[in-house]
Parts: C-alpha cells; sequence; structure tokens
C-alpha cells in the first residue's frame, strides 16, 4: 500500500469531481460515501462504468449559497478509486474510496453533464528537498506510532500492519494522518504539503499529541 498506482492521464483530461464542504481524501485513506444527490448518482455510474477515479474537491468556505452551481474548491485534490459499491434500490449508491495520489486541478471544463469535471495533474513528492531530515522524521514516527499501539485499547496491532504496508517514508506520513487526523483542515495542508519530511514531521507531532492525551509519560520526542 502506499505506492502510487498507474493512472492513465486521459482519466485526468476530463476527472470528475465530488466537492464536499469537510472531505479530505489522503493517498492511502479510505472513505465512505453516501451518494443521493442526482448529478453525483450520474457521476457514480459514469465513474463504476469507466476508470473509477474521481477526486474529493474541499468546498471553499462561503460555499453555501453557490452550492448547487459551481462552488469555489480548494485545487489540491485527492484522487480515489471506488474499491467497493453498492446501488440501493431507490438509486442511491454506498461507496468506498480508496485515496490512490494528489493532484491539482488546472482548469474546470464547461458544464456538459450534471456534476463537475476538471482537468488535473498528478503531484509527486519532491523527494530532494530534504533527505536526511526525512529519514530522521520517519524514524521518530514509527517510533511513536509503536508507543500509540502499545496504549490503545483496540486496534494497534491494525496500527502497526498500517506501518508495515507502507512503501514510503513520504507514504507512511499519509497513511497514518489518513487514520489519526480528523481535522479537515490539518488534513488539507498535508494533502498540499509535498515534501514528505514536513509531513512526517507534522504527523509524528499529532501523534505525539495522541500519546500525551492517553499516557502523558509516551508524548516525549523520541531520538
Amino acid at each position: 500500500m502506499g505506492a502510487r498506482e498507474d493512472i492513465d492521464p486521459a482519466f485526468l483530461d476530463g476527472l470528475p469531481i465530488f466537492p464536499l464542504p469537510n472531505a479530505v481524501l489522503l493517498p492511502g485513506g479510505l472513505m465512505p460515501l453516501h451518494v443521493f444527490e442526482p448529478r453525483y448518482r450520474e457521476m457514480t455510474r459514469d465513474c463504476l462504468d469507466g476508470g473509477r477515479l474521481l477526486a474529493i474537491a474541499r468546498l471553499k468556505p462561503g460555499y453555501e449559497a453557490q452550492y448547487h452551481e459551481r462552488p469555489a474548491v480548494y485545487p489540491a485534490c485527492g484522487l480515489g478509486r471506488i474499491i467497493a459499491s453498492e446501488e440501493l434500490a431507490d438509486g442511491r449508491f454506498l461507496l468506498v474510496l480508496r485515496g490512490v495520489a494528489r493532484i491539482r486541478i488546472v482548469r474546470e471544463l464547461p458544464a456538459v453533464r450534471s456534476y463537475r469535471e476538471v482537468q488535473a495533474t498528478l503531484v509527486e513528492d519532491d523527494r530532494s528537498l530534504r533527505p536526511h531530515a526525512t529519514h530522521v522524521a520517519h524514524a521518530q514516527l514509527l517510533a511513536l506510532c509503536d508507543r500509540l499501539a502499545s496504549v490503545l485499547d483496540r486496534g494497534g496491532e491494525e496500527l502497526r500492519s498500517l506501518l508495515r504496508e507502507c512503501s514510503s517514508p513520504g507514504s507512511c506520513a499519509d497513511a497514518i494522518a489518513a487514520a489519526l487526523i480528523m481535522d479537515h483542515c490539518e488534513r488539507q495542508k498535508l494533502l498540499e504539503t509535498y515534501d514528505p519530511a514536513e509531513r512526517l514531521e507534522r504527523t509524528a507531532d499529532h501523534v505525539g499529541r495522541l500519546l500525551c492525551q492517553l499516557a502523558p509519560c509516551d508524548g516525549r520526542a523520541v531520538n
């Protein structure tokens, strides 16, 4: 888990987006969705018939007055693949998305369908920024997560398993953030952070705070 899947660039030239007010899909994360609006039912059917890819785009503040039109969204989005779907008797859908990549919206396409489509580009990590800092921050995050797993009443082994499945330091930060960070503003910041070291550091700070809440002596820095 964690490695970016091969994605046909053609899908990014007309990519459906699902704008939501407080939802951020990080690579490696899972997101359940209940699709009930007619325009997004159409979007879901088209996605299931095609590449099963869509982007979760977070709506910018003040969207309420234009919700049924085209309110502004953050250009940095999470690209997701539908990995499970169920169509209910009344036409609604229950979906599960798995985050597969970061994307950036280049431009929104003219309205052809009832849902919104964009031209987007994939965003890769810049691994040349601070390689030593990435190594140090990765080691710290692993140690903090191991401590967290040891004090959790439930889910400790699942957390350790999640760490073992990560293919790179950057994907490790994403997977842990997707599982443990619920604040949408912080998740959006992490989505927009292309330096793996910075993502690791921010995620490690969050895990350290969790440790301080659960076991006051376990949130100290790890060397």
